[in-house]
């Protein structure tokens, strides 16, 4: 399966400034990620998956290495359009990417920007409203929406500039439980049925248990990788860099603690249920 995304020896220095001595946030990461893929990344604040949200979008430049997207090395300033309209962005908070007074001029924003013509625009809006589920709300003024409605319309601006691939830098963070659930369901939607590649950055575990592999940064290194199984297995080693797992793999954990024979890579309540079943 071919590569949208490449990372090769990635790392990243933030400048000295006045108040604060240079900073290294990444050190010689390396992966990639296929078409379709849905790729978790996951570390504890200041573990460097902000910076490289960032460094994939090229808002900011590597100190070394490269970052490579649909085959255009973001170093390349005549390609950085054609890099973030491969790879759209959305942000922890949905206010910052709202700019219109109607919900359905500001979906329009992005496609208006890149030129696309008035018809096609047209139908870009109407499509992306309808697979965030907020086609109803169109013509609503963005602060008459609830905190996950605002994160569906940045969901859907990015949608109609019609890129092959999202980046989810923490999303979720601003929301209550409600609003998570219905962002998550959109991600996985998105993934599911238009096969759009996902990155999805986060500090809720259980916003991973349906990915196809899991980054785990630590310090500004990879520490692990793998299936969302095989990381969230590691309960002690995860724990110890400061790192919960979904709940029911931390209940699994416990009862093998306590001598019962329960699978370590449980991640779901239907899998946990099954597990205690035969126990019997």
């Amino acid at each position: 399966m071919e590569h949208l995304i490449e990372v090769k020896n990635l790392s990243y220095v933030y400048p000295a400034t006045e108040e604060h001595p240079a900073e290294q946030a990444l050190f010689d990461v390396s992966f990639s990620v296929k078409k379709g893929e849905f790729l978790g990344i996951i570390g504890h604040n200041g573990s460097g998956k902000s910076t490289l949200a960032k460094l994939l979008n090229a808002i900011i430049m590597p100190t070394s290495g490269d970052v490579v997207v649909a085959g255009h090395n973001t170093k390349d300033e005549s390609k950085i359009w054609d890099i973030r309209q491969t790879a759209g962005m959305v942000f922890q908070n949905p206010d910052n990417q709202l700019v219109a007074t109607i919900v359905e001029d500001d979906v329009a924003f992005g496609p208006e920007n890149l030129g696309v013509m008035p018809e096609e625009i047209r139908l870009r809006v109407d499509e992306a409203l309808k697979t965030v589920d907020m086609y109803d709300f169109r013509s609503k003024k963005p602060h008459q929406l609830s905190g996950g409605q605002k994160q569906r319309i940045a969901i859907a601006g990015i949608l109609a500039m019609a890129p092959d691939c999202i980046i989810f830098d923490e999303p979720t963070a601003m929301l209550d439980p409600y609003g998570r659930k219905d962002v998550m369901n959109t991600i996985a939607k998105l993934n599911r049925e238009r096969h759009m590649t996902v990155l999805h950055i986060t500090h809720y575990m259980t916003e991973l248990a349906g990915a196809d592999r899991i980054i785990v940064l630590n310090h500004g290194r990879i520490v692990m990788e793998g299936s969302p199984k095989s990381v969230f297995s590691r309960v002690d080693e995860l724990h110890e860099i400061g790192l919960d797992v979904p709940q029911m793999t931390e209940l699994a954990h416990a009862l093998r603690q306590k001598g019962y024979d329960i699978p370590a890579d449980v991640l779901t309540i239907d899998e946990m249920a099954e597990s205690i079943w035969h126990l019997k």
